[in-house]
C-alpha cells in the first residue's frame, strides 16, 4: 500500500500582516507505471536485429550473390544471342547512324549481309550432314574392322598361334566397354553436380561484371570513388544524364554507344575524351548538368570541366583523377632558377600549369590585363607574379598603386617610379593622378611616334590593385569632378578609358586586380578594354560574364564553379597571349604563388639589372614648384641621368607642371641656374652634381641678398 506524502506551506508575510498560517495538504503518491507488455518488447528486440548494419550487411551479401547468377545469366544469354543472330551487327549500324556516319553504317551492313549468307550455308549443309555422317561411319567402321583383322593375321603368323587373329578385335571391344563403366560410374554425380557448376559458371561471369544493383554492392565498390575513366563509364555517365533524346539515341545504340567518343587521351592529372553527341541534342544541354555528369562519374563538379572544341556537336570533357586538384603544384621558376631572365617583347611569363600539367605562360607584349575574382582567393598573387617577371627586363618601368595597403607591393619600393599604398580616398586621389600621368605619358610618345614612326618606346605598366576601391570612391575634386564612378567627369574611370583605348600602341599598359566584380565596381567599358582577362573563383554565372565576357562563358568557362577557399590561385584566363587549346576560348590556369620572401629576392635581383630608381610614394598637387630642386630629387642618388629619363620623372612628380614639358624646357631652367645638359657616351645627361652646386649658389646668392 502505498503512502501518502504530507507537505507542508508557510504562508510568509511582512511583519505589518496577520500571524503566518501553516496549511498542511496531502499529496497522493503517483500510480505505478503499467508493465510493457511482452510482445512489444519482442518487436523491439526483432526490429533492432533487423535494422542492426551487421544484419544488412548480410542481408546485402546474400542478395549481391544470387543477383549475380542471375546477371551472369542475363550476360551469358545475350553473348549467345549476339553469336547466333546479326544483333551486335544491327546494334553498330544504328550507333553509326545516330552519329551521322553514313559509310561506316553502309560498311556494318555488308558485314551483317555476309554474316548471314555465311550461316544460311551452313544451315543447308546440315540437311546433309545426317546421310554424309552415315556413309563416313560406315566406311570408317569397315575399314577400321579391316585393319584390326589384318593386324591379328600379322600377329599369328609371328606368334604361330591362329587365336591371335582376333586379339586386336578383342582388345578394342574391353576398351569399348572400360569407357563405359567409367561413363555409367562417372554420370551419377556429374547429373547431380552440373546443375551446380552451371551456376557457378554463371556467378562468375555475373561477380566480374559487377552484375548487381549498386545498393547491393559493397561500400568500396559502391562509391567508386578513384574509379579509372573508361569509354563505358562516360556512356553510362552520360545515358543518365537526365537529357531524354541522348538516353534514347544511347539505348538504341546498346553498347556501342562508345562510338560516340573520340580516343581517351591521359591529359596532366587526368583524362580528356571528346564526345560527339547524337543529332537532337546539344552541347549547352550538357554543360548545364555539369555536377550531374560529374557525378555519375564518380568525381566531384570541381573534377570535371566541359568545353567546346572546334568540331561541331562535340564537348570536350576533361576529368580529373579523385583529389589531384587539391594536391599542390611545384614552385615558380622564378624561385627556382635565380638566373632567369624576361624579354617584355617575345618572352613569356610563367604563370602556373594548365590542367594538363603542361606549363601555362602568358605573354604580356602590349596587352591590357585585369584580375577578378572573391577576396582572399588569391588575386594579388597572381598579378605580382606577372610583374615580379616583367622587372626582370631592365626597360620596364613601373608605377604602382595598391589600394589594399597591405605591403603586397612593398617589395617594389626602389623598383617602381611610382608608389602609392593605402585605401584612404587620398589614396584613391593619387592613383587616379598615376594613371592620368600615364595619359600624358601616352600623349607624348604619341606626339613623338606621329613626328618619328620607327621610334620604339621603353614599356611602361601602370598598376593599380584593388581598383574596386578607386571606381567606388566618393571624393570630388575642386572642379566638382569625382574620382570615382564610371560617368564622363569620372577622372579615374576616364584615363583608365583613355590608357584602354590608345596605350598600347606606344607601350603604356594598364593591370588592374579588382574583387567581386559588378557593374558599379567595375564598368563594362573598362572591363571590355582589357586584352587579357582572368578570373579566380566567383560567386555567380552573370560576374563570370562580367569578369571573362559573354564567348568564354558560353564556351565553358566557369570561374563561377570554382570553390572558395579550396581553389585559391586558381585562374580561368581568356586572353589571345596564352596558348590555349584550339576550338577552346579560355583555359583554366592553376598559378606558381610566390611568397614575399622570395619576391624580395626577386626585386633584388631586377634592382641589380638597373642603375637605381627613385620611388615617389606621394604624387604632389597644387602647390608652386621648384623646377631644380624638383630635378635634383628625380635624381636621387644616380650620378648622371639621361635628359629624357629626367623629364619622365618630372611629369610622374607632378603631371600638371611637367606634364607637357619638353627638352627645351629642360634647357631653359638649367640655363636660368648656370648649368646645362653635357654629353655622356654620345647622349645628354644631366649630372647631379651640376644641379647640387647651382642649387647651392642660388641659395648663397639669395641668403646675400637677404642680409643686404
Amino acid at each position: 500500500m502505498s503512502e501518502n506524502v504530507v507537505h507542508l506551506h508557510k504562508n510568509t508575510a511582512p511583519s505589518t500582516e496577520p500571524a503566518a498560517v501553516t496549511t498542511l495538504t496531502v499529496v497522493p503518491d503517483p500510480a505505478p507505471s503499467a508493465p510493457v507488455p511482452l510482445w512489444i518488447r519482442s518487436g523491439r528486440t526483432v526490429k533492432a536485429a533487423v535494422t542492426h548494419e551487421r544484419t544488412k550487411t548480410t542481408g546485402r551479401a546474400v542478395a549481391r550473390h544470387t543477383l549475380y547468377v542471375v546477371g551472369g545469366a542475363r550476360i551469358v544469354a545475350r553473348r549467345t544471342w549476339d553469336g547466333k543472330t546479326a544483333a551486335r551487327y544491327e546494334r553498330f549500324m544504328r550507333a553509326a547512324e545516330a552519329a551521322g556516319n553514313m559509310d561506316a553504317a553502309m560498311e556494318w551492313e555488308e558485314r551483317a549481309q555476309r554474316y548471314r549468307d555465311a550461316r544460311h550455308r551452313r544451315r543447308m549443309d546440315l540437311l546433309h550432314s545426317p546421310l554424309d555422317a552415315a556413309k563416313g561411319l560406315a566406311v570408317g567402321t569397315g575399314m577400321g574392322i579391316g585393319s584390326l583383322v589384318a593386324l591379328g593375321i600379322v600377329m599369328a603368323i609371328a606368334n604361330k598361334d591362329v587365336t591371335d587373329v582376333i586379339t586386336p578385335i578383342a582388345t578394342v571391344i574391353e576398351f569399348i566397354n572400360l569407357l563405359i563403366t567409367i561413363v555409367q560410374v562417372v554420370w551419377g554425380p556429374l547429373v547431380s553436380l552440373g546443375p551446380f557448376l552451371a551456376l557457378l559458371a554463371l556467378w562468375a561471369v555475373g561477380s566480374k561484371q559487377q552484375a548487381a544493383p549498386a545498393w547491393a554492392l559493397p561500400a568500396n565498390v559502391r562509391s567508386g570513388e578513384g574509379e579509372p575513366i573508361t569509354p563505358s563509364i562516360v556512356v553510362k555517365a552520360l545515358r543518365d544524364l537526365g537529357v531524354s533524346a541522348l538516353a534514347k539515341a544511347i539505348k538504341e545504340m546498346g553498347d556501342a554507344g562508345a562510338s560516340m567518343l573520340g580516343p581517351i587521351r591521359i591529359a596532366g592529372c587526368g583524362v580528356e575524351v571528346d564526345v560527339t553527341l547524337p543529332s537532337g541534342v546539344a552541347t549547352n544541354e550538357v554543360q548545364a548538368r555539369r555536377r550531374k555528369l560529374a557525378e555519375n562519374l564518380t568525381r566531384h563538379e570541381h573534377e570535371v570541366f566541359i568545353t567546346i572544341p572546334e568540331a561541331a556537336r562535340t564537348v570536350r570533357l576533361w576529368i580529373a583523377d579523385s583529389g589531384a586538384l587539391d594536391e599542390p603544384i611545384g614552385p615558380s621558376p622564378l624561385v627556382t632558377d635565380d638566373t632567369i631572365t624576361a624579354d617584355y617583347t617575345k618572352g613569356r611569363a610563367p604563370w602556373g600549369q594548365d590542367l594538363r600539367g603542361d606549363s601555362a605562360a602568358l605573354s604580356l607584349y602590349q596587352r591590357h590585363l585585369l584580375i577578378t575574382g572573391l577576396s582572399n582567393q588569391g588575386k594579388t598573387a597572381a598579378l605580382r607574379s606577372l610583374a615580379l617577371w616583367a622587372s626582370l627586363d631592365r626597360r620596364v618601368e613601373f608605377r604602382i598603386a595598391d589600394l589594399k595597403g597591405a605591403g603586397d607591393w612593398a617589395m617594389f619600393d626602389g623598383l617602381a617610379t611610382v608608389l602609392i599604398q593605402g585605401p584612404t580616398d587620398e589614396h584613391v586621389i593619387e592613383a587616379t593622378e598615376m594613371v592620368e600621368s600615364l595619359v600624358d605619358e601616352m600623349n607624348r610618345r604619341i606626339a613623338e611616334r606621329q613626328a618619328d614612326p620607327t621610334v620604339v618606346f621603353d614599356p611602361l605598366i601602370g598598376i593599380v590593385d584593388e581598383a574596386q576601391v578607386a571606381f567606388m570612391c566618393p571624393a570630388v575634386d575642386d572642379e566638382k569632378r569625382p574620382y570615382g564612378g564610371s560617368k564622363a567627369t569620372s577622372r579615374y574611370f576616364m584615363a583608365v578609358r583613355k590608357v584602354h583605348n590608345q596605350g598600347r600602341v606606344v607601350d603604356v599598359l594598364m593591370y588592374e586586380g579588382t574583387q567581386d566584380p559588378t557593374d558599379q565596381n567595375l564598368p563594362k567599358l573598362v572591363r571590355e578594354g582589357a586584352h587579357t582577362r582572368a578570373s579566380l573563383a566567383l560567386g555567380t554565372e552573370a560576374q563570370a560574364v562580367m569578369a571573362l565576357g559573354e564567348k568564354a562563358v558560353n564556351g565553358g568557362a566557369a570561374p563561377h564553379l570554382l570553390r572558395q577557399g579550396l581553389d585559391k590561385g586558381t585562374l580561368v584566363v581568356a586572353s589571345d597571349g596564352i596558348e590555349i587549346p584550339k576550338g577552346q576560348s579560355s583555359i583554366t590556369v592553376r598559378t606558381h604563388f610566390i611568397g614575399d620572401d622570395d619576391a624580395k629576392a626577386i626585386t633584388d635581383r631586377a634592382k641589380a639589372l638597373r642603375n637605381g630608381v627613385t620611388t615617389l610614394h606621394a604624387i604632389d598637387r597644387g602647390e608652386k614648384r621648384d623646377p631644380l630642386a624638383d630635378i635634383l630629387a628625380v635624381l636621387g642618388d644616380e650620378k648622371r641621368v639621361f635628359t629624357q629619363d629626367v623629364i619622365k620623372r618630372l611629369s610622374v612628380l607632378d603631371a600638371d607642371a611637367y606634364g607637357r614639358w619638353s627638352f627645351g624646357d629642360l634647357t631653359r631652367v638649367l640655363d636660368a641656374a648656370g648649368t646645362e645638359a653635357k654629353k655622356s657616351h654620345g647622349r645628354m645627361v644631366v649630372r647631379a652634381d651640376d644641379i647640387a652646386r647651382a642649387l647651392a649658389e642660388r641659395d648663397a646668392d639669395g641668403s646675400a641678398s637677404t642680409s643686404q
